[in-house]
């Protein structure tokens, strides 16, 4: 899942960066509302965090940009305002959540992973044969193993499962799951599929993680 981050104050930027990427998020960030803005129209998102008091062009400005532009990525509005009238004020302009600063981290996560869950859906944990990812947790286990994943892996291999049985690109999986900085490395999904062979297939005879090439990769259980 990757999460653009919109906040002018640094150091909150890389409490968020570092917390949510423990968490197997992919993080880009912008530091003015503009810079935010075009982030946002250019690149594919799963969520927004997004600042009100921003330099350039505000919050409710972003927010409103984005959805006049057909943007609806779910935004989660973070300010140091919290009176009812700035509530509904950032609710009304189209954003989807709003948390007034300071906040918990774990009450962040928890609202992340409300505007992240699928529609009826409330499972938090995908399987496949006998591979099983926690999402929760950020566990993974196959058959009575645990399997000790790094951020990355385990972001890839959700990726993976949630379309099991179905071909992924490599382009669709360094959109889902690169950030500004990787976006520059051009091997490293090889790299990280070959560290997640090493893990949930070698070490068993059935092998689910499969390529095709010139098409991508797929994880099936057939």
């Amino acid at each position: 899942m990757k999460i653009l981050i919109i906040e002018d104050d640094e150091k909150i930027v890389n409490f968020l960066k570092k917390g949510l990427e423990e968490e197997s998020y992919v993080i880009d960030y912008a530091l003015n509302g503009d810079d935010g803005y075009y982030l946002a129209c250019v690149n594919t998102y799963d969520l927004i965090l997004l600042d009100i008091m921003l330099p350039i062009k505000d919050g409710i400005e972003v927010c409103q940009a984005l959805r006049k532009n057909q943007i609806f990525t779910p935004i989660i509005m973070l300010t140091a305002k919290d009176t009812t009238e700035d509530k509904i004020k950032g609710l009304d302009i189209g954003a989807n959540d709003y948390l007034a600063k300071p906040f918990s981290f774990a009450e962040l996560l928890a609202r992340i992973r409300v505007q992240l869950r699928p529609l009826n859906s409330f499972s938090t944990v995908l399987h496949i044969d006998d591979l099983q990812l926690d999402l929760l947790k950020k566990s993974a286990q196959r058959g009575s193993d645990t399997i000790i994943l790094t951020a990355k892996e385990f972001a890839l291999l959700e990726v993976l499962i949630k379309h099991k049985n179905q071909v992924i690109s490599e382009s669709l999986i360094i959109e889902s799951l690169s950030n500004m900085e990787e976006e520059s490395l051009s091997n490293w999904v090889n790299v990280y599929i070959y560290r997640l062979r090493n893990k949930i297939d070698k070490p068993y005879n059935k092998k689910l993680i499969h390529t095709l090439r010139g098409l991508g990769y797929k994880i099936s259980d057939e």
